[in-house]
């Protein structure tokens, strides 16, 4: 068996991150929209943890932000003139649009694809496909760029497969690895990979949410496993619990989270518990592995709790004694029934001994806790010496970064803000600097004449 690691992609907060409630289904998002967001502190929070989880020794990598505004959605629907022009037009006309065209998303990296390592693939190469999102407007073009940069960042075919986004229809919604968890006893082992769902869009009976919509299919996942040649017996699609994605839980992340052998859940997840644990043990039986629930009991912590600290959109990390650790968003320590379960769970001599939190304010406010802000890719040595290096999160890259943010963001945006042109001028000399970086050349369309430079 080949030596693997889990290194986190985490998304670098862009320089429009902004409160625009955007995101139907998402209760932190709605409750804050209009706020005044601040990019400069949503950029060094993230690189904070970026930070001390490579000082733990964690493999800690940076996903680039995207281009914004997004001027080619705004021409589309036929904005015209220079891009000055296409502004004030949509602000003045449709204020919502250019909100999105700004938004900032992409932080998510848990959105970006979903990824199966090298040991579960038909043809022994890592795959990605790229997530269509398209259930929202704001986040429905970022798949291309998201195409872009995962081939820039994994660009030898020997070893790596990147597959385009899956039709942008209903059918194929897709959400990325925020809705796929993958259990095993070792990263470098055959392991089981859990795709969960929320409807299913040729079965009308099939059970649904009223309230929110649903955002990944069953056809959605399915297509991914084929793409990536999964082993059938090895491979588990799961229905999540439509009453709770009534009540904010949008992504399977937002109520569980899986490492190793072990299944960090509350016990409203799924739409059939029993038979969901039973599916997973037996294929994790296949791989010579025993699953580990560890199950949160509403009585513990109610769902209204659960969804308002996002204890369960953390990040579950294998320490080099084997034990676990759980990164969980401030906001966890401040909920008193969730504090004084995580307090239990660490001291209980389970598989999780350890509790990180950190401040993730500014990208909580909008939606996303520190599972949304990591993509999962597990490589074996061989593999991590193919990928690009730049991105590895070192000291040195965390003080250029930072650095960078620095020069580079403004300290308060309010939606009134996104009228001004200059604002697209920032962003684009910020991010033309960041692929300088990050050794990056011609990363985004306006880099290789592809768009026009924004002008005044």
């Amino acid at each position: 068996m080949p030596t693997a690691r889990e290194y986190n992609f985490d998304g670098l907060v862009g320089p429009s991150h902004n409160y625009a409630g955007l995101s139907f289904g998402n209760v932190a998002s709605f409750n804050n929209v209009k706020s005044v967001s601040n990019p400069k502190q949503a950029a060094l929070q993230g690189l904070a943890k970026m930070r001390a989880l490579a000082a733990r020794g964690f493999a800690q990598a940076v996903m680039p932000p995207q281009a914004r505004p997004n001027f080619a959605l705004l021409r589309s629907i036929g904005f015209g003139g220079s891009d000055a022009d296409v502004i004030a037009k949509a602000f003045r006309d449709a204020p919502a649009i250019l909100a999105s065209a700004y938004s900032a998303a992409p932080m998510w990296s848990a959105n970006a694809a979903t990824v199966s390592p090298s040991a579960d693939t038909a043809d022994g190469r890592t795959h990605f496909t790229v997530a269509n999102l398209n259930s929202k407007l704001h986040r429905s073009y970022e798949h291309q760029q998201t195409a872009r940069t995962l081939r820039a960042l994994f660009s030898d075919e020997r070893y790596f497969a990147v597959h385009d986004a899956l039709p942008g229809t209903p059918a194929f919604g897709d959400e990325g690895a925020a809705n796929h968890t993958r259990l095993g006893n070792a990263h470098g082992a055959a392991g089981v990979e859990m795709f969960v769902y929320g409807r299913v869009e040729f079965n009308p009976d099939a059970p649904a949410p009223k309230r929110f919509p649903a955002r990944q299919t069953l056809e959605a996942s399915q297509a991914v496993a084929r793409l990536h040649g999964l082993d059938p017996a090895r491979t588990v699609f799961v229905a999540q619990d439509p009453a709770v994605i009534d009540l904010g839980v949008f992504h399977n992340d937002v109520i569980a989270v899986g490492n190793g052998n072990v299944l960090f859940y509350h016990e409203q997840a799924f739409y059939d518990e029993a038979n969901t644990l039973a599916a997973l043990r037996y294929s994790m039986a296949g791989v010579g592995a025993a699953l580990l629930p560890v199950r949160v009991a509403r009585s513990d912590v109610p769902m209204a709790d659960a969804v308002a600290s996002y204890l369960f959109n953390s990040q579950l990390l294998t320490k080099p004694d084997g034990r676990m650790a759980l990164v969980v968003p401030q906001e966890c320590r401040e909920n008193a029934a969730v504090a004084r379960y995580l307090d239990e769970l660490a001291g209980s001599g389970g598989p999780i001994d350890e509790l990180l939190s950190f401040d993730l304010r500014q990208s909580m406010r909008n939606g996303g806790g520190p599972a949304c802000l990591r993509l999962r890719v597990v490589l074996t040595d061989a593999e991590a010496a193919a990928m690009h290096q730049q991105v590895i999160m070192t000291e040195p890259l965390y003080e250029k970064l930072v650095a960078w943010v620095l020069r580079h963001y403004r300290d308060a945006l309010a939606p009134a803000d996104l009228v001004d042109p200059q604002l697209a001028i920032e962003v684009e000399t910020a991010l033309d600097e960041l692929t300088k970086i990050l050794g990056l050349s011609c990363l985004y369309p306006f880099q290789s004449g592809d768009n026009a430079a924004p002008n005044s």
